[in-house]
């Protein structure tokens, strides 16, 4: 086990937080700090046995051995949780969620179930189509009221940051709505939301057979509207049945020059060559991948010296019954940083276990236990450019920590589908409603 050690500076304000005896304490720390854990990186990160993690305000003051401590910090006034040699570790980042949607698709799962197929639920009006009208037909405080519910059972599951996709609402007005209610979900509650304009999910019904025109329309009539100080993100599905590789270079080309961060979905189905253009193109992340070849894989590390994410969501195939899982062992293996993530969405993964992706990745991408965590963590801050301010434990970062019902890194993934979570620290206060 590797140790991560601060020295406490003399003009140092005393700890208002101090979290001690963690039996192991999962920094996430080591390098490279320029760019994502990739290759033997991804599993070589620091680990102290019988350590601490001291906080002042809402930030990381301190991180070390408990030999290491020092107490004059300490008042009466600190809070002092005892972790008892449990792991503790950093707040899990969720980089891929469709936060934002109104109703669900039950329904529709039961049809799955007895055989039909979802081109045939989309031909009868369902599938995304019948997410996309109820959504539309909510209003912002249904909406929001919604997404504040999915954000309490995020926490609780341990998720101190979370990514918001739009998508559901396919014309300029209620897309414009979806940012709305995840920038102003994110300030009424502790999670983080970090949002993502997804417009170009697929062609709005109103422009079926017209995927060009619609695009035209996003970067005309929304993409002006949006600061990329507020929504610094734009995605787009480039998938058979969504827009084409030459679409979807044309529109992030175009978003790029108004200065959003890039993502992509693309490799879900079909290998198309989507994640290798996002690549070129400079995009952050690259997500699902079930489709991506390890030489491709192995292209775009080199092309992007390291820093583009491929997020893989393990939870989609288990839910659609699907036989294809991202290779992450491969991606790894060629140099390509990973992420894992939920996908949280109505049609294809209707789950906020961000463990149980964990778990998954272990079982069907060939993770190891350590290189899943990182995946859930230091990885996915840097998937959704958040990794200045979370991802790891070390001093300087916001204090987004847990406190895990497990006693060694390996039990993570082990209990299956299980919440490890005892207690949740955002930004250097102790989430009560998660005890």
């Amino acid at each position: 086990m590797h140790l991560y050690l601060t020295d406490s500076p003399a003009d140092a304000m005393p700890y208002t937080l101090l979290i001690r005896h963690c039996g192991q304490l999962l920094t996430l720390t080591g390098p490279p700090a320029t760019h994502p854990l990739a290759g033997p990186d991804q599993a070589n990160w620091h680990i102290i046995a019988d350590g601490y993690v001291a906080c002042e305000g809402s930030r990381i003051a301190a991180v070390g051995r408990m030999t290491e401590l020092d107490e004059s910090q300490l008042t009466p006034a600190t809070r002092i949780i005892e972790a008892h040699g449990r792991v503790v570790m950093p707040g899990l980042v969720e980089c891929h969620t469709h936060l934002v949607f109104s109703g669900q698709r039950a329904v529709e799962f039961e049809r799955k179930l007895r055989g039909e197929s979802y081109l045939d639920i989309l031909a009868g009006g369902g599938g995304i189509l019948s997410t996309v009208r109820a959504t539309r037909a909510t209003s912002e405080a249904e909406l929001l009221a919604s997404a504040l519910h999915h954000l309490a059972d995020f926490r609780r599951y341990g998720v101190t940051t979370l990514e918001a996709k739009s998508g559901y609402g396919l014309d300029a007005e209620t897309e414009l709505r979806l940012l709305r209610v995840a920038r102003e979900a994110g300030r009424r509650q502790p999670v983080r939301v970090v949002p993502t304009f997804l417009g170009a999910h697929v062609p709005g019904p109103e422009y079926a057979g017209r995927p060009v025109d619609y695009l035209t329309m996003l970067v005309n009539e929304v993409l002006p509207q949006l600061d990329p100080a507020e929504v610094p993100f734009v995605d787009i599905f480039c998938e058979q049945g969504a827009f084409s590789v030459d679409e979807s270079r044309a529109f992030l080309t175009a978003a790029r020059k108004m200065d959003f961060g890039l993502k992509i979905h693309a490799e879900q189905l079909h290998e198309l060559g989507g994640c290798e253009m996002a690549a070129e193109l400079g995009a952050v992340s690259l997500d699902h991948a079930d489709y991506l070849s390890a030489e491709a894989a192995a292209r775009i590390a080199a092309a992007t010296q390291g820093h583009t994410v491929a997020v893989l969501l393990p939870l989609v195939p288990l839910f659609l019954r699907l036989e294809q899982y991202a290779p992450g062992r491969a991606f790894i293996d060629a140099g390509l940083p990973v992420a894992l993530s939920t996908d949280f969405n109505p049609g294809s993964c209707p789950s906020k276990n961000l463990w149980l992706a964990l778990s998954m990745g272990c079982l069907k991408m060939g993770l190891t236990p350590a290189e899943a965590v990182a995946a859930v963590t230091r990885n996915a801050a840097w998937a959704i450019g958040q990794q200045q301010e979370c991802g790891s434990l070390a001093p300087g970062l916001r204090a987004d920590v847990l406190v895990l019902n497990v006693a060694s890194l390996p039990e993570i993934p082990y209990w299956l589908g299980e919440n490890p979570v005892q207690q949740v620290i955002i930004g250097g206060d102790l989430v009560e409603d998660n005890l």
